[in-house]
């Protein structure tokens, strides 16, 4: 059961059950997601995922070599959980492999694919499917960047107005990535088709304006084909990153509406140089995310930036520091752009740049607008001020005590 009062859901669902013809010749002998990730298993991450949503009750639909699985993964313990198992012919399609499991789902369970891994925010998507009342509540990558093809288009109350598997029609933006909270009776209604699942099921449920989406930017990985493993493999090694505003934080904050114009007037704060080299030494990606509205105004040129950080790159080398990437927004405040803070563009861009993992980024910054930033990409913030200082804040983020 799920418990409605604090929507905990307390079953997860993963459909493991195709050939994966992509993968040959590793599928030759084993299934899909046995394939290994930094080291493990790629479905031992989905069931860590899983293990951080708070769930420890999963039930795999298996197919194509499904002992080499059970074999593994066993009864759960060992990973902390529990696993149950319905295992059908390899031949069967997805809508006849999730409906012949109909017995062993919850009233309400996580669904997941088993070839796609996202650090999804779990509570919103949750909270969303209660929300809107849904027979299912599916996770969707906004698909800005065309890492693939689109296949839905999503209204502006998140609710799915159109679902084309084909992925034909021009007007498509945005792709469902799993990670699905499904009502049973959903299911149920759907109990005799046959056929792709979400071909079948999903267009019926958009008609009936029962199917919505929580939407993402934070790209998806996937152990679908070996094209993108190498971005899946660089995801799942959990680097650990630090993104840093400038102005006030490593820097003396020039006057209001005024800007750095010029290298000298680059003046480091108390301790900021050695609290890049703190993050350095603990092996952090350092990034740094900051508006630049001067540009746009005319008070200072792309170049002269250029020189700004070539002067602050300088100083941080000459104490053996450095900061890994600088992502700057050059817009006023008025032309609605995706980059500027208080909007998450730029940490979005380097989540897509270095395949980060956001769940285990942190910001350090001196304005709200930084925190807000923070806080629209999930990601974990600290206030910078005075007295709360960046080395501080950095030396409190080592020690484990934030």
């Amino acid at each position: 059961m799920c418990d409605i009062n604090n929507h905990k859901i307390n079953q997860a669902v993963i459909i493991a059950g195709g050939r994966g013809e992509r993968l040959k010749p590793f599928t030759d002998e084993m299934p899909k997601p046995m394939y290994i990730v930094e080291g493990k298993p790629f479905i031992e991450h989905l069931i860590n995922q899983i293990k951080n949503f708070g769930i420890e009750n999963i039930l795999l639909l298996l197919g194509y070599k499904a002992e080499k699985i059970v074999d593994y993964l066993g009864d759960g313990k060992n990973f902390g959980v529990h696993i149950d198992y319905d295992i059908t012919d390899a031949s069967f399609d997805t809508a006849e492999r999730m409906t012949h499991a109909i017995d062993k789902y919850e009233d309400i369970f996580l669904f997941m694919y088993c070839d796609n891994i996202c650090p999804i925010n779990y509570k919103k998507l949750v909270d969303d499917f209660y929300k809107n009342n849904a027979d299912i509540q599916i996770s969707v990558y906004k698909n800005k960047d065309k890492w693939t093809k689109d296949n839905l288009i999503v209204d502006e109350n998140g609710l799915v107005v159109l679902y084309d598997k084909t992925k034909t029609n021009p007007n498509l933006q945005g792709v469902d990535i799993g990670y699905e909270i499904i009502k049973k009776s959903a299911i149920n209604r759907f109990k005799d088709l046959t056929g792709g699942f979400n071909k079948i099921v999903f267009p019926k449920l958009v008609e009936e304006k029962k199917i919505f989406a929580t939407t993402t930017e934070h790209r998806y990985y996937s152990i679908g084909s070996f094209d993108r493993m190498k971005y899946t493999e660089e995801f799942l090694k959990n680097k650990k990153v630090c993104f840093l505003d400038r102005d006030g934080t490593l820097n003396v904050r020039p006057d209001k509406a005024c800007y750095i114009e010029k290298e000298e007037d680059f003046i480091w704060l108390d301790g900021a140089k050695e609290a890049v080299k703190l993050l350095n030494d603990n092996n952090y990606l350092v990034i740094l995310i900051t508006n630049q509205p001067g540009i746009k105004r005319g008070n200072l040129t792309i170049e002269t930036l250029e020189k700004i950080h070539n002067k602050m790159q300088k100083d941080l080398t000459e104490i053996g520091a450095k900061i890994d990437k600088i992502y700057y927004c050059p817009h006023n405040w008025d032309e609605n752009c995706e980059c500027r803070k208080p909007k998450p563009g730029m940490i979005f861009d380097a989540q897509k740049d270095f395949s980060i993992n956001l769940n285990n980024a942190i910001l350090f910054g001196d304005d709200e607008r930084d925190i807000e930033a923070a806080n629209n990409a999930n990601v974990k913030s600290v206030l910078i001020t005075y007295e709360y200082n960046l080395y501080k804040a950095v030396n409190d983020l080592i020690n484990n005590k934030l």
